[in-house]
């Protein structure tokens, strides 16, 4: 079983869980797993709902697929949704039941700018939570355009060693040497927003950086810098970039079992000069980086399953470098948060 603090971080903090561009579409839909079960994000006739995947009559998942565009109705008994409202066949079978009190298991949902949050029962507004951070990403979502693709599978792994593996730059050289460890990142500059961070760091490698700057003309980016950049959302997300052109969007969320992670990423690309032409010139640098990225993401996924699910993450008496900084700031976070569950804090509350 999972600690109870995965369950509690996964109800009562708000989570990034979209860009606007992924939704364009009436009947549009993306499911993500977590600790929690199924996640669905749904367009339903212009408004982005979230919900349980579960219908209130017997259970059934409403839609098994990872993504697509599909009518909101239950393959079993015919139930729907539609227009905010639960379609229910023949409502009068149904007369012992207090059909009023029926609903979707729908959760609290709030934009940043184009990036779509999620939560069951937020501690606090989104705004809160983000602690200054809500204009760097609202900047950073409207450059984007669309989505380019997607790569979802399970980390063999706690969830907290997948989120610390991705806070601290020191395995990059080891675990990356040929992909992400290629741009040679100079040391960068840690921000801190509250519970969140944001790593801003210059690449070395200047080949690297030349082809860079040499395509800058066919993207529109306005809220980026010309460096390699690391979004921690705390607790579960990732926003990272280089030079603006492309993003990630990780999800790192706690499953069941407790020693898998319910990984997901999404890459998206930012606005184009203009269409048609440009489109066909970026689609290798596209293709390229959607391969570094997915490589990148392996060697985590298989150094992180490596490490021993017995080894404590918690305590601050850890051995950490000053660059683990990051690591060492989210579990004071993680501490701080029991330690506001913890009996005694409540009672005294």
């Amino acid at each position: 079983m999972p600690p109870e603090i995965d369950g509690y971080l996964a109800r009562t903090f708000w989570h990034c869980v979209a860009h606007r561009s992924e939704l364009p579409n009436d009947r549009d839909f993306l499911r993500l797993e977590w600790i929690l079960g199924d996640l669905i994000l749904y367009n339903d006739m212009g408004t982005i709902i979230a919900f349980d995947n579960i219908c209130p009559h017997r259970g059934n998942r409403f839609l098994p697929e990872h993504e697509g565009n599909a009518p909101l109705s239950c393959t079993y008994h015919g139930w729907g949704y539609r227009g905010g409202k639960l379609r229910i066949p023949k409502p009068d079978s149904y007369k012992p039941c207090d059909l009023k009190r029926v609903r979707l298991n729908s959760f609290h949902t709030a934009w940043c700018g184009d990036f779509l949050f999620v939560a069951i029962a937020p501690r606090t507004d989104l705004a809160t939570q983000l602690g200054g951070l809500a204009d760097i990403l609202t900047g950073m979502s409207h450059d984007i355009s669309r989505r380019h693709a997607r790569i979802g599978y399970p980390y063999e792994c706690q969830w907290r060693v997948a989120v610390e593996n991705a806070l601290e730059p020191d395995h990059v050289p080891f675990v990356h040497s040929d992909t992400l460890g290629s741009l040679q990142l100079k040391p960068g500059h840690n921000a801190y927003y509250e519970r969140n961070s944001v790593l801003n760091a210059p690449i070395g490698n200047e080949r690297i950086k030349r082809g860079l700057n040499r395509i800058s003309r066919f993207f529109d980016v306005q809220h980026n810098e010309k460096s390699y950049i690391a979004i921690f959302i705390f607790p579960f997300s990732f926003l990272s970039s280089t030079f603006g052109y492309t993003y990630s969007l990780q999800n790192f969320f706690p499953s069941r079992n407790g020693r898998h992670t319910h990984f997901t990423t999404r890459m998206f690309h930012s606005r184009l000069t203009s269409t048609g032409e440009n489109e066909a010139i970026i689609k290798p640098f596209l293709a390229g980086v959607e391969k570094l990225n997915s490589q990148v993401f392996q060697e985590d996924s298989e150094i992180c399953k490596n490490i021993s699910p017995d080894f404590p993450l918690d305590g601050m008496n850890s051995i950490l470098s000053t660059t683990e900084e990051k690591i060492a700031h989210f579990r004071k976070c993680i501490e701080d948060i029991k330690k506001e569950q913890s009996p005694s804090h409540t009672a005294h509350a």
